[in-house]
C-alpha cells in the first residue's frame, strides 16, 4: 500500500479527481486529499471524505485530525506542522486537476494554500495533471510553467484531445482519465527505488498463536507493523516479496503474496516451503517458544480451574533451522525483542548460536517503542559490529534497514 496526496485545484475537472480518489481506494492504497478554495466551488470536502475515510485538508493554519498520517497509519503523539507531516509521510504527491492558475504558482514557488505549501515542501515524486482550456494550455506562459516543472523533476501528463468545457470547443486541455493517472502516480512510486529488483524476499509478521483449547490461546502482543512495513518498502524497491503473516489483521502491501498463518508450526511449515527461492530472509515475526505439550479438545470450562496446570514444551526454532539448510548467497536476518538490560550482548548471542547473518533489536522496556506502537528504534547486530538506528516510524525503519542489510551475504 502506498500513500498518495491529491490535491484539486478549481475546475470542472474535479470531478474525475473523485473517480481517482476512489480508484487509488479500491487498489489498496492510503488516499488523502487537499482542496484549494476554488476546487470546492466545484466538488464538495465532503465527497472526498466519504471516499478516503479521512478529512480533507484546505487551509495551511487548520489542525489535521490525523497529524499528518494516511488511513491505517497510527498517528504521532504530537501534533505536527500539518503542510509538512502530509507530505513527509506522501509515497506521491499529484495535483489532479492542476488549473493554469495553480500550475504557475507550483513554477513560481507561491504558497498561497494548503496545495501549494505542501507541495513545495514535498520530496516524495510529483506529479501535475493539466486541465484547463486549449488555448490557456497553449498560451506562452502555460508553456513556460510546465517546462520549469519537469525541469524540476515534476512528472507533468500531457492532457487529452477532445471535448472542453466551454460549449462547443474542441482541442487539447482534457484532463487524463483516473486509470491513466492512477497508473502514472504507481509508476512514480516503484521507479525511483528498484535496487532489489530480481531478488526474492521473504518476510514473516506478527504474533503466533498455540492452541490451550479451541478458545484460548498461548500468544504474544506483536501487531506485524514492523514486518509489513519491511513487506511494503521491499516490493517498492523492485523485490518479489511473500508475507507470511501470523494473525496480523492489517492489510498486505500492494503486490505482495501473502501467506496467513496461526501457530509456530505452521509458520515453520510455510517458512521452509518458501525459503528455498528466497534471497533475503527478514524474520520479524514473534514465533512463540513453547506451546501447550496437549491442547484440550473441548473448550475448559471454570469448574475445570481448580488446580489446572499446562504442561509445555518448546516450539521449533525456525530461523535456526533454516539457517542449517541455507545455500550459498542466501541472506538471513533475525529480529528480537529484548527487555531491558544489555538487550545488544543478548541479541549478539542469538545471532552466533543461530548462525544468522544479523539481527535487529530492539528494547521493549520503552513503551513507546513497544509492541503495537506506531515508532520503533533498533540496533542492527551482525559480524561487523552493532549499527544502532534513529527513532523513526516503522515505515522509515524499515528502509533503513533494508539499506543495511540488503548488501550483507
Amino acid at each position: 500500500m502506498a500513500r498518495i496526496l491529491i490535491g484539486v485545484s478549481g475546475g470542472i475537472a474535479a470531478y474525475k479527481a473523485v473517480e481517482l480518489a476512489r480508484r487509488a481506494t479500491l487498489a489498496g492504497h492510503g488516499v488523502r486529499v487537499t482542496m484549494t478554495e476554488a476546487a470546492e466551488r466545484f466538488v464538495g470536502a465532503a465527497t472526498f471524505e466519504g471516499i478516503t475515510g479521512a478529512p480533507v485538508l484546505t487551509d495551511e493554519f487548520s489542525r489535521d485530525p490525523l497529524r499528518g498520517t494516511y488511513p491505517g497509519d497510527e498517528p504521532p503523539g504530537h501534533d505536527p506542522i500539518s503542510h509538512l507531516a502530509i507530505v513527509e509521510a506522501a509515497d506521491a504527491f499529484v495535483v489532479a486537476p492542476a488549473s493554469a492558475n495553480t500550475l504557475a504558482k507550483l513554477a513560481a514557488g507561491i504558497c498561497d494554500s494548503f496545495l501549494t505549501t505542501s507541495f513545495l515542501a514535498c520530496t516524495a515524486p510529483r506529479i501535475a495533471v493539466p486541465a484547463m482550456n486549449g488555448r490557456m494550455w497553449e498560451a506562452d506562459a502555460t508553456r513556460a510553467n510546465i517546462a520549469t516543472l519537469r525541469d524540476r523533476g515534476v512528472t507533468v501528463l500531457e492532457p487529452g484531445v477532445g471535448a472542453l468545457a466551454s460549449r462547443g470547443e474542441q482541442g487539447p486541455g482534457r484532463m487524463p482519465e483516473p486509470p491513466e493517472i492512477l497508473a502514472a502516480i504507481e509508476a512514480a512510486i516503484s521507479a525511483p527505488a528498484a535496487d532489489l529488483a530480481g531478488r526474492r524476499v521473504l518476510v514473516t509478521a506478527g504474533g503466533t498463536r498455540e492452541p490451550i483449547d479451541p478458545v484460548r490461546f498461548i500468544g504474544n502482543r506483536s501487531s506485524g507493523r514492523m514486518g509489513v512495513a519491511l513487506a511494503e518498502a521491499a516490493a517498492r524497491r523492485g523485490a518479489d516479496v511473500t508475507l507470511i503473516a501470523a494473525n496480523v489483521t492489517l492489510p498486505s502491501p500492494a503486490g505482495v503474496n501473502r501467506i496467513d498463518v496461526t501457530s509456530a508450526a505452521e509458520l515453520d511449515a510455510a517458512a521452509r516451503a518458501e525459503f528455498g527461492d528466497a534471497d533475503l530472509l527478514l524474520m520479524a515475526a514473534a514465533v512463540a517458544d513453547f506451546r501447550p505439550t496437549e491442547p484440550h479438545a473441548g473448550k475448559l470450562v471454570r469448574e475445570q480451574g481448580a488446580g489446572l496446570s499446562i504442561d509445555l514444551e518448546p516450539t521449533a526454532d525456525v530461523i535456526a533451522g533454516l539457517a542449517a539448510e541455507r545455500r550459498d548467497g542466501q541472506v538471513l536476518v533475525g529480529f528480537a525483542a529484548e527487555h531491558g538490560g544489555d538487550f545488544v550482548a543478548r541479541a549478539r548471542g542469538k545471532l552466533e548460536r543461530k548462525g544468522i547473518d544479523a539481527i535487529v533489536v530492539n528494547d521493549v522496556s520503552d513503551s513507546s517503542i513497544g509492541f503495537e506502537s506506531a515508532d520503533n528504534e533498533v540496533t542492527i547486530v551482525s559480524g561487523t559490529g552493532e549499527d544502532p538506528l534513529p527513532r523513526g516510524t516503522k515505515r522509515e525503519l524499515a528502509d533503513m534497514i533494508l539499506d543495511r542489510v540488503g548488501g550483507l551475504g
